[in-house]
């Protein structure tokens, strides 16, 4: 069984979506979800700066349209039923529920530009921002981030857990990091997935209260718990109430593992999700599909699956 999956914020790059505009339709399409974010992706895809697309009221429609670009093209090449389901790391989850036929792709966009815009007025009360912590003993840096303050807000898996807090706290942390750890500032604007975020989660309640969500057609894992979930409405509330909590991308590597996956397909912009599964899950084959030129090794994958 062949899963896909959607990367989160801090996985785009100066124009990563160049290669993909070469093809009109793929343009059109990205225009196209440009008018219903209100952000002019194709600019900020292919022309804007590091620090532009680092802004979270861009970055994250953006990551969920190229997401949805790439998974268009993918879908043009294999059949969609060769898929055995779908799931996304944090703002990821807006593409899987869109591949998964939970939202349509112009309101996973919508409501993904509204989550941005909020995200980014809560972060800029407080100056806060994100930090990976790679290895060391997961109760000593439990000690130490309570010490400081700090959040456990992403539990990737593989070794890997990214916290959040106040910017003056994780430069403590870098400092002076827990034994066998390192300590990797990311490129985000403010500490996702906490309390720093709370004021977002009404606003994006509201505006997910005018899209009708679909029960999923393929099978669909939560962050929140690493669960399938097959109702629309309730993973649509789960989207909601994941901007304040902790993701659980370790659960859902362990969901892959007991529901027998042998390879994982990463949509644009790759190699994050990838990178955790090679840790996490060895031996399970996978493709990163950073370009159009990595769609024939993730057709091979998925025509491959029994």
């Amino acid at each position: 069984m062949i899963v896909v999956v959607a990367p989160g914020q801090g996985s785009q790059s100066p124009g990563f979506l160049e290669p993909w505009l070469e093809d009109d339709a793929q343009r059109r399409l990205l225009e196209q979800l440009s008018e219903s974010a209100g952000v002019d992706l194709v600019a900020h895809g292919t022309t804007s700066d590091a620090d532009t697309i680092r802004d979270t009221a861009v970055a994250q429609p953006l990551i969920v349209a190229a997401g949805l670009l790439t998974a268009r093209a993918l879908f043009s090449r294999v059949d969609r039923s060769r898929v055995g389901g779908v799931a996304g790391h944090s703002v990821g989850e807006f593409t899987a529920a869109a591949v998964a036929g939970v939202l349509t792709d112009d309101d996973a966009v919508r409501l993904v530009a509204e989550r941005g815009r909020a995200m980014a007025e809560a972060a800029s009360s407080v100056e806060t921002g994100m930090s990976a912590v790679l290895g060391g003993d997961e109760a000593e840096l439990a000690a130490r981030l309570e010490a400081l303050g700090l959040t456990a807000a992403n539990h990737n898996g593989g070794g890997q857990i990214v916290v959040a807090g106040e910017l003056s706290a994780l430069a403590a942390l870098a400092a002076e990091p827990p034994a066998k750890s390192r300590v990797v500032p990311l490129q985000v604007a403010g500490a996702f997935h906490t309390r720093f975020m709370e004021p977002a989660v009404e606003r994006l309640r509201t505006a997910a209260s005018s899209v009708t969500a679909s029960d999923p057609t393929l099978r669909l894992w939560t962050n929140h718990d690493g669960s399938a979930v097959d109702s629309g409405n309730r993973f649509v509330e789960l989207l909601v109430g994941q901007v304040s909590s902790p993701v659980r991308w370790d659960a859902v590597m362990t969901s892959f593992a007991d529901a027998g996956v042998t390879g994982i397909v990463e949509l644009a912009p790759a190699g994050a999700l990838t990178g955790l599964a090679k840790r996490a899950l060895r031996g399970v084959p996978s493709v990163a599909v950073k370009t159009p030129d990595d769609l024939q090794a993730a057709v091979d994958l998925l025509e491959g699956a029994e």
